[in-house]
């Protein structure tokens, strides 16, 4: 079994803390037996976690901490609006979106939040072992463009991790050379990259629309409402 990757960066700042404790415990007049206390049940919950709980109350933990911080919320929303935007530009249907894992996990879906796919089209093609070309493309398009739209917005991509992973996922479910998939990858981001610069006002309304915590229904509306505008 894997342990999640949120699961190890609570070990790590457990083991942090522990450190910084120890060091500086004597001048805060903190007893010993304190952090040894704290980091065994950090731990003990970690190991709970990935054992029962396949890493999300890490998860939880994590994102709980993180929303103190209005950067990554604009982050966030801003990466997923990129999935959001070329998934619909394609036809592919967005099904819910989170913005959250606290929002995941109320609405009882797994993981850190995001864009969900209606995905039956490529399952079914999976399925069958027969996957056209233009269905991939679609749909590897749409897992590459938030981190793209990071990357425009910030200069840099923090997230994206989880969307290359599923990326290497599916191409390995195909059994397609790695050194293809590392080229049709670069050919994803670049294609993403011209949908959402081609498209950026409807982009920017979504943004705004994903803010408001409009519907996907609603959100879906905005991005027509621009595409309709520049059709005219």
């Amino acid at each position: 079994m894997l342990v999640s990757q949120t699961t190890l960066n609570l070990v790590a700042i457990t083991i942090f803390s522990l450190v910084i404790s120890t060091l500086l415990g004597p001048l805060l007049h903190i007893p010993e037996y304190v952090p040894a206390i704290a980091a065994i049940s950090i731990l003990g919950i970690a190991t709970l976690d990935t054992l029962s709980w396949q890493g999300q109350a890490g998860t939880l933990l994590l994102d709980w901490l993180a929303s103190f911080s209005p950067e990554h919320r604009a982050r966030v929303i801003r990466h997923e609006a990129g999935h959001f935007l070329v998934a619909h530009l394609l036809e592919i249907p967005v099904t819910a979106y989170t913005l959250s894992a606290w929002e995941a996990f109320r609405k009882g879906q797994p993981g850190q939040g995001g864009v969900s796919f209606g995905s039956e089209e490529l399952d079914t093609a999976l399925e069958q072992g027969i996957i056209s070309a233009q269905l991939l493309d679609r749909f590897c398009t749409a897992l590459m463009a938030g981190a793209i739209a990071e990357s425009i917005v910030y200069g840099d991509v923090q997230g994206g991790a989880d969307d290359r992973q599923k990326f290497r996922t599916l191409w390995a479910q195909m059994r397609r050379p790695d050194a293809e998939g590392e080229m049709k990858e670069r050919w994803f981001k670049l294609q993403a990259k011209t949908l959402l610069e081609t498209n950026w006002a409807a982009y920017e309304a979504l943004v705004i629309a994903m803010e408001m915590g409009l519907s996907v229904e609603g959100c879906c509306q905005v991005i027509d409402h621009h595409q309709i505008e520049v059709a005219l």
